[in-house]
C-alpha cells in the first residue's frame, strides 16, 4: 500500500525557526522530523512514499531522493497551501488502490501504524485531555461513527491524529468546498468514507503533532531517550560520559567535558573542554560548545556556537547561531507559572514550566547577555554587550 506523507506546509506556528527550513526538515535526535513519519511507514509495509511537498520543497527532495530504506519515493507538488484535502488531491495522480495518508510534521508509535494499515479503512485515534483543540472522532460498536472539527463540546476525548488508511475510491472525493478557515479538510472527505464504510479506530499508544517550538523539544526528548550509547567519536580520557550518550564519528570531546545521557553529539560537533552537557540535548552537525559552557535540554542546531562561559537551558537555537560570552537563558518564571511565548503574534502558554528561548538563524547576542525566559530572537536578530532581553526581537 503506497503512503502519502504531507510535508508542504510553512509552518508558521513554528517561526522563526522555519523562515528558510521546511518544518518537516527540523531535527528530531539524528534524522528531520519527516523522515521519523518515513520510518514508520517503511516499517508498517508502505510499498511507496508519495511525498506532498510546497514550502521549500528542493531541500525535503534532496534528501529523500528517489528511494528511502529501500522504498520507492515519488513526489507531489502543492502549489499553494491550501488544506490537507488539497495536499493529498496534489498527490492522487501517483495513487492507485488504497493509501494511507500520515502527516510529515506528527510523530507516530510504529506499532501502531503498522496495526492501522492492517485495518483499513482505519483512522488513528489518541485520548486527549482537551479535546476541543482537536478533530473529534465518536466510535460507536468498533467502528468510527462521525467526527467533528474543534467542538465547544466534545463527544469524547479522542482526538483525530492525521493517520488514516482510505479506499481506493476515496480519491474520487477530494475535491470537497473550503471550510470556513479557507481551506479544503481532509475531515470532510473522512466524513464521506464513515457514511459509506465501516472505518476501524485504531487508538495509538503515543503520538505528538510538532507544530511550536516546545512541542520540538518534547519531539527531541521522547527520541533521545531512545538512544542507545554509541562512542565513535574523539573522547578525552579525562570526559565523564553517563548513561545513553551518541558522540557520531567526527564528533569530538575534550578535557573535563561531563554529558548526561540522553543527549546526541552529531558529526562535527565539538564540546569543552570543562563544559556540561546535560540530559535531553541534541548538538547538530558542526556545533561548538566551548569552555565552561552548560547546556540543559536543549536543541541547537547545526554550525551554531555556544562558545564560553554561558548557560543554555529548554532551548532551541537555530542553524548559525553565536552567543557571545557569558550570554545566559532564563528558562523559569518567579511566580512558578507555564512560560509563555508569541505563536503568529499571540501570546500563548508553553504548558512548561521551564522553557527559555527561541532564536532563529544567524541570531548574535553581545557578551553577557542577558535573555528572559519565552523570549523569541527572530533570524539575524542580535543583542548588545551586558544587554538584558524581556521582550521579543
Amino acid at each position: 500500500m503506497q503512503a502519502v506523507i504531507l510535508a508542504a506546509g510553512q509552518g508558521t506556528r513554528m517561526r522563526p525557526l522555519t523562515e528558510s527550513l521546511p518544518k518537516p526538515m527540523l531535527p528530531v535526535a539524528d534524522r528531520p522530523l519527516v523522515a521519523h513519519t518515513a520510518d514508520v511507514a517503511v516499517e508498517a509495509g508502505a510499498s511507496e512514499l508519495v511525498i506532498v511537498v510546497g514550502y521549500e520543497a528542493d531541500t525535503i527532495r534532496t534528501y529523500f531522493g528517489d528511494e528511502y530504506r529501500g522504498v520507492p519515493v515519488t513526489f507531489a507538488r502543492q502549489e499553494t497551501q491550501a488544506g490537507t484535502a488539497d495536499a493529498v488531491r496534489a498527490a492522487s495522480d501517483s495513487l492507485d488502490g488504497p493509501f494511507a495518508v500520515l502527516n510529515g510534521d506528527n510523530l507516530y508509535d510504529s506499532d501502531n501504524i503498522e496495526t492501522l494499515f492492517g485495518s483499513g479503512p482505519a483512522l488513528a485515534t489518541y485520548r486527549v485531555a482537551n479535546p476541543s483543540n482537536y478533530g473529534v472522532i465518536s466510535v460507536d460498536s468498533g467502528r468510527v461513527s462521525g467526527i467533528v472539527e474543534k467542538p465547544a463540546h466534545p463527544p469524547t476525548d479522542r482526538a483525530n491524529t492525521g493517520a488514516y488508511v482510505f479506499p481506493e475510491t476515496a480519491r474520487e472525493w477530494l475535491d470537497v468546498p473550503e471550510s470556513e478557515r479557507g481551506e479544503h479538510e481532509i475531515t470532510d472527505v473522512v466524513s464521506r468514507v464513515i457514511e459509506q464504510f465501516d472505518v476501524t479506530p485504531v487508538e495509538l499508544d503515543r503520538w505528538l503533532d510538532v507544530g511550536r517550538p516546545w512541542e520540538l523539544l518534547e519531539a527531541n526528548e521522547w527520541h533521545l531517550a531512545e538512544l542507545d550509547r554509541r562512542i565513535a567519536g574523539d573522547v578525552s580520557d579525562d570526559a565523564e560520559l553517563r548513561g545513553p550518550v551518541v558522540v557520531e564519528a567526527g564528533a569530538t570531546v575534550e578535557p573535563g567535558v561531563v554529558i548526561d545521557g540522553p543527549a546526541l553529539l552529531r558529526s562535527g560537533a565539538t564540546v569543552g573542554p570543562n563544559a556540561y552537557v546535560r540530559s535531553g540535548t541534541l548538538l547538530g552537525e558542526n556545533v561548538h560548545v566551548g569552555q565552561s559552557v552548560e547546556i540543559k535540554n536543549s536543541v541547537i542546531m547545526a554550525d551554531s556556537n555556544v562558545p564560553h562561559l554561558s548557560y543554555v537551558g529548554d532551548s532551541v537555537l537555530g542553524r548559525d547561531v553565536n552567543l557571545g560570552a557569558g550570554t545566559n537563558v532564563a528558562n523559569l518564571r518567579h511566580d512558578g507559572a507555564d512560560v509563555r511565548i508569541t505563536v503568529k503574534g499571540e501570546r500563548v502558554s508553553t504548558g512548561r514550566r521551564k522553557f527559555g528561548v527561541v532564536a532563529g538563524d544567524g541570531v548574535k547576542t553581545g557578551i553577557n547577555t542577558s535573555l528572559n525566559a519565552g523570549v523569541v530572537l527572530s533570524a539575524g536578530a542580535t543583542t548588545t554587550p551586558g544587554e538584558t532581553v524581556t521582550r521579543d526581537r
